[in-house]
């Protein structure tokens, strides 16, 4: 930014000053004069072949000309026919020296003819220099030294360096360059050609640069940078982005102060078709003992080097059916040694088969200022931006940064299974291993990989703490959470976000899944007691995911369906699993009203199970109205099933539950103990009646047949599926015992049994199954149905048995499917609470 504004400056002054002086000449004559001997030619040409609208002139002599050239020992005077004469012509003055045939004029190179005596014009002057090959030249630059730019890059002055040498008959491009810079010398070998462009405006009078004789350099060129302090510079190869000369050596020198270090790193390359030697890069390193230290340009480049070194690029002998290109873009990066650079860290993966480690640059943007380098060293010398580490090795790190905290981890292991018998009831620990908390650089993700066979297992995930969800409404702010998602080729599903201090006590994965630890904030390294999974191989289900819940008393339990970005997959189903302690209420709601989803095929639906009665309360989620609030005394499961919804439409759901102490109503304890006490004077008086009628009866028993009456012993009987249309409900006797046998004993104490069956309530364990959807039949306009009700032969509410609901027998579905295949959904068998 600084130079841009220096250059801008620069050029208003220049613009303002010789702008003046333009006005004032106007189309005054302009005269220049070439000594004999002097080896200058002067040219004026139009800046584009194609004449501008407005014509602009030379004129000399009266005639009107486009173009003008004067070679030594020639005067000329001319003039323009217009005011702006440097919109339309550019001058070049080229100087030819030739130091075959005799001595070289070393020293400062003077700009001739001077400024004062050109016309104000873009002009370009051109140093042309031949000599032998055993005569290495040395241009050398004045403060402020030069920076290479690459393709399309300018510089902010205008003032551009443009230097090629040669190579027999042709000419190689060194490369561009702007002021303010690194380079200081530039050696060539059999001659040089340097052109130095200024504009119109600029008001410089002086070369900047001399021509020393060195000895014989054996190589293309050797390029001289040096560093005052911390900074970087970018450098190309000869001919860049072009192709590198083939078989040649080209050499960069830095100078570097003692107590900095310098790191090398390519940022672009390629390699040609070699048939004889190799491309490489070679380095000559203070302090090596294996000078020249020999890499490929695939390697990483060496970092943290103290003082001065070498860096050379040498080429090959190239196919000459399809030679490739050889070209090399890099950066060296210079600046002060950090506490970490003296370091060492080990990281063992030698007993690790699945897992890889990063250490890579956080995403962040700089600015235009110098920004240190940030580099992670291999064995302290190999040093690059990240580094990939292994399994099956043992590394050693250092890193060389002025922050640590642009750095950071990520770490990826997976752990599959392929034998089923064997896996089957397997648990294992996804943690953080105590090496990569040791290293100074932030984790930011640990993702485990997680494969099971297909169709035979599936995953359960039990965190050492209860998880929370994260959502809108109850956001996680911890340092650490979780992330569960299904890594199904083709199959999008992300079941969401956790943390600790929640309500989840398990999740329950179907298929291959990624569980992937993320670090949101350094104090992460304090808490890692509280990060921890267990996992386990479960026998296979067929829903999505199933998530155990016991709600916390004090606080809600938010619970969003899983991919809540992009809606739940089609055809697919979920279940949470909800328990509720025996003095707590319940309380379901649902967040919105209407689910807005519509089907283009199948069905989808929320099912609400109680887990002790298997009560169930089905609700379509097509455009009908969701579950008013709901309270439940018992666990109970809330399932989600989708349909295929049509395009824009999805299917996400957020619910959440609160507890509340249950409470005993006093009138219900009253009546209750009013209507036994009622009961009991009932049987009292029963049973005085029998004992006095007893008395009064003192003869024989008298037996009289009733052919009408069934002498056979009673049976139980057989009650089809609907009793709307027959009296089997009905007995014909009721007997005493039948009715209050369970208030009588025998005289050993036991009860008497009744005769016929009874109707008991399910007194048994919570279900450990979600419940199963029902069958995808057709649309019907009913939002809310119990299981009964799905059935053609189930009895009205009013009639229909208490406490009993029973699902459609498969002839009964069959009558009424759409052809559409059901949703068979279960829950885990056999799984370890």
């Amino acid at each position: 930014m600084a130079h841009s504004a220096c250059g801008f400056s620069v050029a208003l002054l220049g613009a303002l000053l010789l702008g003046t002086a333009l006005l004032l000449r106007g189309t005054e004559a302009s005269e220049i004069v070439l000594p004999h001997g002097s080896g200058i030619t002067v040219s004026i040409k139009l800046v584009s072949s194609a004449l501008p609208v407005k014509l602009c002139y030379i004129v000399m002599s009266r005639q009107r000309i486009t173009e003008l050239i004067i070679r030594p020992g020639e005067r000329k005077s001319f003039t323009f026919s217009c005011s702006n004469p440097e919109k339309h012509f550019v001058l070049k003055i080229e100087k030819n020296i030739d130091c075959m045939s005799g001595p070289c004029p070393y020293g400062e190179v003077h700009l001739q003819p001077s400024i004062s005596e050109l016309p104000i014009l873009n002009r370009t002057f051109i140093w042309d220099v031949r000599a032998h090959k055993s005569i290495g030249l040395e241009l050398q630059f004045a403060t402020p030294r030069l920076r290479q730019i690459g393709p399309g890059e300018s510089c902010a002055d205008g003032v551009t360096h443009s230097i090629s040498g040669h190579i027999d008959a042709t000419e190689v491009s060194i490369g561009t360059f702007c002021s303010n810079g690194t380079v200081s010398r530039i050696k060539m070998q059999e001659g040089v050609k340097m052109a130095l462009h200024l504009p119109w405006f600029h008001p410089r009078n002086v070369s900047g640069f001399s021509i020393a004789n060195r000895s014989s350099i054996k190589r293309l060129c050797i390029i001289e940078s040096v560093f005052e302090g911390e900074g970087s510079a970018t450098l190309m190869s000869a001919n860049y982005p072009g192709g590198f000369p083939e078989d040649e050596l080209m050499t960069w020198q830095f100078v570097v102060p003692a107590h900095l270090r310098a790191s090398v790193s390519f940022l672009n390359f390629n390699v040609s078709n070699c048939e004889r030697k190799e491309e490489r890069v070679e380095y000559y390193i203070p302090g090596s003992t294996t000078n020249p230290e020999v890499f490929r340009l695939e390697d990483k480049q060496p970092g943290n080097m103290a003082g001065n070194f070498n860096l050379s690029l040498q080429g090959c002998d190239q196919d000459a059916q399809s030679p490739g290109i050889l070209r090399l873009q890099f950066q060296v990066l210079v600046q002060r040694p950090q506490n970490e650079s003296n370091k060492t860290y080990t990281v063992d993966l030698s007993r690790e088969r699945t897992m890889s480690l990063t250490i890579e640059p956080r995403p962040v943007k700089h600015g235009r200022k110098f920004v240190p380098g940030c580099f992670v060293c291999l064995e302290s010398r190999t040093c690059s931006t990240n580094v990939t580490l292994t399994a099956g090795s043992k590394h050693k790190i250092s890193f060389l940064c002025d922050d640590l905290t642009r750095l950071w981890v990520n770490v990826e292991k997976t752990l599959s299974c392929l034998d089923h018998r064997y896996c089957y009831r397997q648990s294992f620990e996804l943690q953080v291993p105590e090496y990569i908390l040791q290293l100074p650089v932030q984790l930011h993700d640990f993702s485990w990989k997680l494969l099971v066979p297909k169709d035979k297992l599936s995953l359960m995930l039990v965190p050492i703490q209860k998880l929370q969800q994260h959502t809108r409404e109850r956001p996680c702010n911890t340092s650490f959470g979780y992330h569960v998602a299904s890594t199904t080729p083709g199959q999008d599903l992300f079941f969401g976000s956790f943390c600790s201090g929640g309500s989840i006590e398990k999740i329950q994965v179907k298929q291959n899944s990624s569980v992937t630890l993320r670090a949101y904030a350094p104090s992460f390294q304090q808490e890692v007691s509280k990060q921890g999974l267990i996992v386990s191989f479960i026998p296979y289900f067929k829903e999505e995911g199933i998530f155990t819940v016991t709600p916390d008393t004090k606080n809600k339990v938010y619970l969003r369906s899983p991919n809540w970005d992009h809606g739940l997959p089609a055809l697919s189903s979920v279940s949470w699993n909800i328990s509720v302690p025996s003095n707590q209420v319940a309380c379901l709601t649902i967040f919105k009203e209407r689910s807005g989803l519509a089907c283009q095929s199948g069905r989808a639906f929320m099912i609400i199970q109680e887990q002790q009665s298997r009560a169930e309360e089905i609700f379509s989620l097509e455009e009908e109205v969701l579950p008013k609030p709901s309270f439940h005394h018992h666990s109970f499961w809330v399932n989600i099933s989708n349909c295929s919804p049509v395009n824009g439409k999805q299917l996400d759901l957020l619910f959440w539950v609160t507890l509340t102490p249950r409470t005993v109503d006093l009138a219900v304890i009253i009546g209750a103990a009013g209507g036994g006490a009622l009961l009991l004077f009932a049987l009292v008086l029963i049973i005085c009646f029998v004992k006095k009628k007893k008395k009064v009866d003192k003869g024989p028993a008298v037996g009289i047949y009733n052919g009408n009456v069934n002498t056979q012993m009673p049976q139980t009987q057989k009650f089809p599926k609907g009793r709307k249309d027959n009296d089997s409900h009905v007995y014909a006797v009721i007997e005493d015992t039948m009715v209050y046998g369970h208030l009588l004993q025998d005289s050993g104490g036991s009860f008497i049994q009744p005769e016929v069956d009874t109707y008991r309530p399910f007194q048994g364990p919570m279900g450990d199954c979600p419940p199963t959807p029902p069958p995808l039949f057709s649309r019907t306009p009913t939002a809310k149905f119990t299981a009964d009700e799905l059935a053609p032969s189930s009895p009205p509410e009013s009639e229909s048995e208490p406490y009993t609901f029973s699902h459609p027998n498969k002839e009964e579905v069959g009558v009424r499917e759409t052809g559409i295949p059901l949703l068979h959904i279960q829950g885990p068998v056999e799984t370890e609470e």
